[in-house]
């Protein structure tokens, strides 16, 4: 399950390894705080607000040892992204210094709303 990151997305998060030695890598609750960052630059391929903003992330595990599990669903079940999106996430992921393993569960229940949205999400989208 840890494949290696395309050359295209190392591109765009190998600003992650910069000046970082392997003896110095972020403690567990500085990887997850990475991840997150990393989760907010990814966007719904549909509505312009990334995906842990719009509410689409509903849990997020990462272990003293690196794995990182996320459970996160789509706006709609028949979203055109629905088989490939998961292995994007798990590519960005995986460039996380620190995070040694990435599992991204696709779940449909509970349904996505608007009201998982973050306020910055709602104001992006004009609907505060």
């Amino acid at each position: 399950m840890n494949k290696r990151p395309s050359r295209q997305n190392r591109k765009l998060f190998d600003v992650w390894s910069l000046g970082t030695k392997r003896e110095s890598l972020p403690a567990p609750e500085g990887v997850e705080a990475q991840v997150i960052e990393i989760l907010r630059t990814i966007y719904d391929p549909e509505i312009p607000v990334n995906i842990y903003d719009l509410g689409l992330v509903y849990g997020l595990d990462v272990t003293p040892t690196g794995e990182v599990h996320v459970r996160m669903t789509l706006t709609a079940p028949n979203c055109p992204v629905a088989q490939s999106f998961p292995a994007t996430v798990q590519e960005a992921l995986l460039c996380v210094p620190g995070v040694s393993d990435v599992k991204v569960e696709l779940v449909w229940e509970p349904p996505w709303n608007r009201e998982l949205m973050s306020e910055a999400a709602r104001l992006q989208l004009g609907m505060m």
